[in-house]
């Protein structure tokens, strides 16, 4: 008698490795962001809900966390997008001809721009109010206002190792130019006493903030 031969099953063939992920789609990644820049505004942080951007946006809520993972995230990168997008990187390029008080003039008037839009003094409200947490007041500092403030601080860093300007403390010198821009007109709009400037209105007053800026900061060779 003899044994009989186990019967063996084929082998299977090696698992194949894992391609990449699928690529994002960057249409639908600035589809989210211009909907959460635009609830938050509305609705601030806290009446602000993943499904109601997934809604506005025309995507899934799958879809909003594949691109931002949560709603913190979400939130900041709206914050920053805002900023670079009325604030964007050129503005402190500093390799850039001509003469210094242009460039401060550019830089001075798109601050202002951006601090009296409709969009800025409502989410600064809701900063403002009691029921917003402060780690989400902190996320927004950092993701706005501190990036503004180091990117001009750098800025003068620079121009002031060309000899344009005469700076020690550069943190210090970008928070007295971007309050000196803001004036007392942020405040009154803060409070809804007036509307933003006409034109005119702001070209003056940045003119007159650059050139107090430079009296204090230039150099007097």
């Amino acid at each position: 008698m003899t044994d009989a031969t186990p019967s063996t099953s084929p082998s299977k063939p090696p698992a194949k490795a894992a391609g990449p992920g699928r690529p994002k789609d960057l249409g639908k990644r600035a589809a989210i962001l211009e909907a959460a820049k635009s609830l938050f505004v509305d609705q601030g942080y806290n009446g602000v809900s993943m499904d109601s951007i997934a809604a506005q946006a025309g995507v899934s809520k799958l879809t909003v966390y594949s691109h931002f993972g949560d709603k913190e995230t979400l939130f900041t990168e709206a914050v920053q997008s805002k900023c670079v997008e009325m604030l964007p990187d050129e503005l402190f390029v500093t390799d850039i001809e001509g003469p210094l008080r242009d460039q401060l003039m550019g830089i001075g008037h798109a601050f202002f721009s951006l601090i009296t839009s409709d969009a800025a003094v409502a989410v600064q409200r809701v900063m403002m109010s009691p029921d917003t947490d402060d780690r989400i007041r902190e996320m927004f500092w950092l993701a706005g206002p501190q990036r503004t403030t180091d990117a001009l601080a750098d800025f003068l860093r620079a121009r002031t190792a060309r000899d344009e300007l005469e700076i020690t403390d550069f943190p210090t010198a970008a928070i007295q130019f971007l309050t000196l821009i803001k004036g007392e007109l942020h405040t009154h709009m803060m409070c809804g006493l007036r509307p933003a400037p006409a034109e005119c209105d702001a070209d003056a007053h940045v003119s007159a903030s650059v050139d107090f800026f430079l009296r204090a900061y230039a150099r007097r060779d």
